[in-house]
């Protein structure tokens, strides 16, 4: 039986339609990472945390007809999504595992690559998915990960809104043993997993007026308002004036407004083939 859902953005629908976003905006990020890693035809590769699409097409793609893509996803309604997902694309070499990423209960050292982009700053105890990355993939395969240090968020002219509101959403994860900077430690993590020749990608990107990703803070906010407003972080009064301001800060062409950091990082486990 899978336990509550412990998920920090939550699954509001607008959350549901900006992951459905995200696949398309995080694509070329993830494509950079996959012709690294050198996925090709007849791979066996799980994601992690695939939520309603993911990286599922991406990969389908890349290991063709022989070879074969596991979706993992533990929510049943993101499940649900990325069957429908893999239903209507027509990926026959895909199948959506509802489970725990802890312990999806596919069976040990069958995959060359294990992947999971931006699930581990989302959720508390990530070193448990890790162990089960590395359990997951065969010997000398490959651990490819996506994250972000999540309280690097930018803009300038900087704005007490912004700097407000990152200190409240990490300090909400923080209650919830959930890490938003555990991007810059992802090297560590992954060798203290067992992963060898640990390789670091870093990426930070400009979100200009009209880009899906120039309000992201703002739809983060939104996703955790009741859980913050619940744990007498903030009053919703001076939360919805944060939010105006940090809103109408953004909506100026002339303000620059930059990524999170994120970390790429990819290793293989020790025992060589």
């Amino acid at each position: 039986m899978i336990e509550a859902d412990p998920y920090f953005l939550g699954y509001r629908q607008e959350e549901q339609d900006r992951l459905g976003r995200q696949a398309l905006e995080l694509a070329a990020d993830s494509n950079w990472l996959f012709d690294h890693v050198g996925v090709s035809a007849g791979w066996r590769v799980v994601e992690i945390g695939c939520g309603p699409q993911g990286c599922l097409g991406l990969l389908a793609g890349r290991v063709g007809a022989a070879g074969r893509v596991v979706g993992v996803e533990r929510s049943v309604e993101q499940a649900q999504r990325a069957q429908s997902f893999v239903a209507d694309c027509h990926l026959a070499n895909v199948e959506v595992l509802h489970a725990d990423g802890r312990k999806t209960g596919l069976p040990e050292q069958s995959f060359d690559l294990v992947t999971a982009r931006l699930v581990l700053v989302n959720v508390p105890q990530p070193e448990g998915l890790l162990q089960e990355m590395v359990r997951l993939v065969r010997p000398g395969g490959i651990v490819a990960l996506h994250e972000a240090e999540s309280s690097t968020q930018r803009c300038d002219p900087p704005h007490h809104a912004q700097t407000r509101l990152l200190e409240l959403l990490n300090a909400s994860a923080e209650m919830d043993g959930i890490d938003r900077t555990i991007g810059s430690k992802l090297p560590r993590l992954m060798r203290e997993a067992g992963l060898a020749d640990v390789r670091v990608q870093p990426w930070v990107h400009a979100y200009p007026v009209g880009h899906g990703r120039r309000m992201l803070l703002l739809d983060f906010v939104e996703n955790a308002r009741v859980r913050m407003l619940g744990q007498k972080l903030i009053g919703e009064a001076e939360l919805n004036e944060l939010t105006a301001l940090l809103k109408r800060h953004l909506e100026d062409p002339e303000t620059l407004v930059l990524s999170s950091v994120f970390i790429q990082a990819w290793g293989h486990t020790t025992d060589r083939p």
